[in-house]
């Protein structure tokens, strides 16, 4: 009696593993769509058809009208299915219990509406001829010998760089994305292995972490010289008097003539601070191709919609053979050898990953919806106006708390995607600011206070630039009362130089 307690108690156990590991499965597919912008969206869904032969694609569907509304849907939970397969599973033989659920959706098969309706319409959201700044890098990634998981891990690394190819994360907070995000459990030295590769790629300077290393990885692409060498000490040894321009004393420290120092300081120069800004200004930042995927649309009277551009996301569903297969078994079930069960077991395991799929789809656009609508009713007023200054302080927590959303989920859905508004395409991370509380508790966001820092700066005497405390003075005079301290960690994260490196 016991032995036999013993014996149901290890099967349930393992049919409870199997259900845990097909949520799983099936949560992280949902994550990583949300993650992906349309045109990556398209290839993912292309390399699916071709992997199952359960899914396929219609001609594209008109879905204009539906995604107006879009956020109200939201795909019906698969809870119960996996429960009752389960259950069956307990009861019956591997083989029977698998087949048992077929064909228990053949009614209500999901289909996914995508569409192309928007690109006639708006044509010149995709632009450019040559590809962008981070494909380049990922093709470079493809030409270097690489394992699956360091290419992922560098993969995910590109997509971390700043427009001006810095790494500004951590590598420790990469390592928590990549177990998140990505299901990699990484540590910060494999990462760094990882971005040691990548720092070999081209622009020189491409993902270091700091401008030293930036300077220092471009000095050593050099040929050796005795020049190359000084190049070095200088960054090296000598690198706070380099950024504040004490060339007389790196002069003296080195014992260089005039005429070495002179030429010394021409090649230094010659450096690039932002290696992945000039990589955009070689291809034309304005020829890269960005596809926006939502087209939002403000009326006269203030009401702000938007659509959901699909690109080429075709409608899927589940193959009608697939089906017919299904009902077959469903009709001749007692009379099939072990053969055909095992050839429908086959169909089974294909139309339930066709159908996983599509209802991931189905939950990357609701969960981009909603996300979409959030931040529309939170900066309402720039979508009206256009105007920065409009943009009021937003965190992903004031969206996950509008949209019922994980932070997680909200993050995953703001990046490497844009919106096409009457005022420009805006990167979605753009309508994110923190805020600064004032002593008088007036909330702010640090985006205006930056943009009036930036027009201060840019409409300075270049021959008399504005030091911290006198910005500090006029964006107080303006309505922005922040300290000196405050002034050089938003110039700092703006890359503009102290006053007396502005100085012309």
């Amino acid at each position: 009696m016991s032995e036999s307690f013993k014996q149901i108690q290890e099967q349930r156990q393992t049919q409870t593993q199997k259900l845990s590991q097909s949520v799983s499965h099936q949560q992280l597919l949902k994550s990583m769509l949300v993650e992906l912008p349309v045109a990556q969206l398209v290839d993912r869904i292309n390399t699916e058809m071709n992997d199952n032969p359960a899914l396929e694609a219609d001609s594209p569907y008109d879905a204009l009208g539906d995604h107006r509304e879009a956020y109200d849907e939201a795909p019906k939970s698969s809870e119960e299915d996996f429960t009752a397969q389960s259950e069956r599973e307990e009861r019956q033989s591997a083989l029977d219990a698998a087949l048992e659920s077929i064909g228990r959706d053949d009614e209500e098969l999901p289909v996914y509406h995508g569409g192309s309706s928007v690109n006639e319409e708006h044509e010149e959201m995709v632009y450019g001829a040559t590809v962008s700044f981070y494909d380049q890098l990922r093709q470079q990634m493809l030409e270097t010998e690489l394992t699956p998981r360091q290419q992922a891990i560098m993969d995910y690394l590109v997509g971390s760089l700043d427009d001006d190819g810095m790494l500004r994360k951590s590598l420790d907070s990469i390592s928590d994305e990549l177990a998140i995000y990505q299901n990699i459990d990484t540590t910060a030295d494999e990462i760094a292995d990882v971005l040691h590769l990548l720092q070999d790629f081209d622009p020189a300077g491409i993902g270091a972490r700091s401008l030293q290393e930036c300077l220092l990885i471009q000095i050593n692409r050099r040929d050796d010289s005795v020049v190359k060498t000084l190049m070095k000490s200088v960054v090296t040894d000598y690198f706070d008097d380099f950024t504040h321009k004490r060339w007389t004393k790196i002069q003296h420290a080195l014992s260089l003539s005039d005429v070495q120092a002179e030429a010394l300081w021409g090649e230094l120069r010659k450096l690039n601070p932002r290696p992945g800004a000039s990589l955009s200004e070689t291809v034309g930042r304005s020829m890269q191709q960005i596809t926006p995927d939502f087209i939002v649309e403000t009326q006269d009277d203030g009401t702000v919609s938007f659509i959901l551009n699909n690109g080429e996301v075709p409608e899927l569903k589940v193959s009608q053979s697939f089906i017919d297969s299904m009902t077959e078994y469903q009709q001749n079930k007692d009379h099939l050898n072990r053969q055909t069960k095992e050839a429908l077991l086959y169909i089974k395991k294909k139309v339930d990953a066709a159908q996983g799929f599509i209802e991931a789809v189905k939950m990357r656009r609701h969960t981009l919806s909603v996300t979409m609508q959030a931040i529309i009713t939170l900066q309402h007023q720039f979508f009206v106006d256009g105007d920065e200054a409009s943009l009021r302080p937003m965190i992903l927590k004031d969206v996950a708390e509008k949209t019922g959303l994980d932070m997680s989920t909200v993050s995953r859905v703001s990046n490497s995607k844009y919106v096409q508004t009457q005022w420009g395409i805006f990167p979605l991370r753009y309508f994110f600011s923190d805020s600064y509380m004032t002593e008088s508790g007036e909330e702010l966001s640090t985006r205006q206070i930056k943009a009036a820092l930036r027009e201060l700066v840019d409409s300075e005497d270049k021959h008399d630039p504005l030091s911290d405390d006198q910005i500090s003075d006029e964006l107080a005079r303006q309505g922005f009362p922040i300290a000196r301290r405050t002034v050089g960690k938003y110039r700092q994260q703006m890359n503009i130089p102290v006053a007396r490196m502005r100085k012309k």
